[in-house]
């Protein structure tokens, strides 16, 4: 059954990270990825926007890739805005990749990707907490 990491870890992970790339992530101004993307940045992190619906273009001032495993820069933490239903399919995207931390936002949740995440030894797995809430902890 899975459980996340303990606060202190937490606050550990986003006070190491740098780079978050985030999955699912609107242009549109009034969607939460993208004032959650915009807080982001204001609190000091780079954003990866991974939209595939958008490659070729910007969010944020940042260029859009189609998949984790097209980032060319190393990544901390992936934060992810997609359905729970899409989480196995972003984590088996994940583990193509050396990104440290696997982060599903508040509401999202899934075993079977934890489960794949765990087999693969790849153990820094959040879901179903927003990091803006955990910042927002850290002040």
């Amino acid at each position: 059954m899975f459980e996340n990491p303990s606060q202190e870890k937490i606050f550990q992970i986003l006070k190491e990270a740098k780079n978050i790339a985030v999955v699912g992530l609107s242009p549109k101004e009034d969607r939460v990825s993208f004032q959650i993307a915009r807080l982001l940045q204001n609190h000091g992190y780079r954003i990866i926007p991974v939209n595939p619906q958008h490659v070729d273009s910007e969010i944020l001032g940042e260029k859009v890739y189609a998949d984790l495993a097209s980032i060319p820069d190393k990544i901390d933490i992936v934060d992810i805005f997609r359905r729970s239903e899409f989480l196995p399919e972003v984590a088996a995207d994940f583990l193509k990749t050396d990104a440290k931390v696997f982060w599903a936002q508040l509401g999202l949740q899934s075993e079977q990707a934890w489960e794949m995440l765990q087999n693969a030894g790849r153990n820094d797995v959040i879901m179903n907490r927003c990091i803006k809430i955990e910042l927002n902890k850290m002040v």
